[in-house]
């Protein structure tokens, strides 16, 4: 993937001054709704490491019976 688009017409067209200036302003502002998206994915991933950082239980924990009865010494 390149940084900067390619701005030839397809096929050898050529583009009036009108249509380029239109094709560019579409390109700038594709270009920047790719990166608002890639920023707003970046955050909710960052958003959600957090949460399941934060949502582990601590790995010393007793294991409970699987049946639901408490085990009881007689």
């Amino acid at each position: 993937m390149t940084d900067t688009p390619d701005t030839t017409p397809p096929h050898g067209q050529t583009l009036s001054a009108k249509a380029e200036a239109a094709r560019a302003e579409r390109l700038a502002r594709q270009a920047a709704a790719l990166r608002a998206n890639l920023r707003r994915r970046k955050e909710q991933a960052r958003t959600r490491q957090d949460q399941t950082a934060g949502d582990q239980p601590p790995t010393t924990t007793q294991p409970t019976p699987g049946n639901g009865e408490s085990k009881t010494c007689p």
